[in-house]
């Protein structure tokens, strides 16, 4: 069992306090208050960093709220038959009916802040640091250990460019980089070499996957352009999300399925 599954394990054998949701609720109704507290002590550059940070969640939240807000959508209502005498001027007119509704491209969006996707590998075994890093000696004497080389497949972008050997603390080895994924379709069955935009997620750490690292279970984004998908407005769709299910590092290629 990994070791992070201890507390599940318990959890699920002895439950949770009595008093459990109860104190959740409060620690939560206190979490303003205690903001606001630190807000009016805070001065100086500590200031400064908690107001920007505050900031960017403030306005993360306005565009949350402004998304997902229900608009008023118009159409025509053809099954209901009216009640009573209809006067001339209104005979013309076609009966409308007002529905609050929610694009698709919302409810995508809403399925993508959330980070709830039907991946294929739902869980996927710890990857050591040992295994993912390669610790490179410097020096003179070769007594300095600070750098290491990553020993799995990453992407780097476009524009790449390294660091100078003396300042580069990960080294990305060029053989290991990677720019194309075969990504399978799942509902037509179909296999294409893709170009990557991005990886947007390796559940093995936030490190990795701010380093471009992609292990098995990595949620990379793939450029769809060529496969000619739409959407409901006929607009193409350019980037999809697809999750690794192999080992790049073991088999020289990365094989994904497309999420859809």
């Amino acid at each position: 069992m990994p070791q992070n599954e201890y507390i599940e394990q318990f959890r699920k054998r002895q439950g949770r306090r009595f008093d459990h949701e109860e104190r959740v609720r409060k620690r939560e109704a206190r979490r303003a208050h205690k903001a606001s507290e630190y807000a009016q002590k805070v001065h100086g550059l500590r200031a400064k960093l908690y107001n920007k940070k505050r900031f960017a969640e403030k306005a993360t939240m306005k565009k949350t709220i402004a998304m997902h807000e229900e608009k008023s959508n118009k159409h025509k209502n053809e099954d209901a038959v009216q009640t009573g005498a209809v006067p001339a001027y209104l005979l013309d007119r076609e009966q409308v009916s007002r529905a609050k509704v929610l694009s698709n491209t919302v409810k995508q969006k809403r399925k993508e802040k959330a980070g709830k996707w039907s991946v294929p590998i739902p869980k996927v075994a710890p990857v050591t640091e040992a295994e993912m890093f390669k610790v490179i000696k410097t020096g003179k004497r070769e007594k300095k250990a600070w750098k290491r080389m990553i020993t799995k497949a990453t992407f780097v972008g476009e524009g790449f460019t390294r660091k100078p050997p003396k300042y580069e603390r990960f080294i990305r080895p060029r053989s290991m980089r990677f720019k194309k994924a075969h990504v399978t379709h799942p509902e037509l069955k179909c296999t294409f070499c893709l170009d990557i935009l991005s990886v947007k997620k390796n559940p093995q750490s936030a490190l990795y996957t701010s380093l471009g690292v992609i292990t098995k279970g990595s949620v990379v984004e793939v450029n769809v352009s060529d496969l000619g998908l739409v959407t409901q407005s006929g607009k193409v769709v350019w980037g999809k999300y697809a999750q690794v299910t192999n080992n790049p590092e073991n088999d020289g290629c990365i094989n994904a399925v497309l999420l859809v």
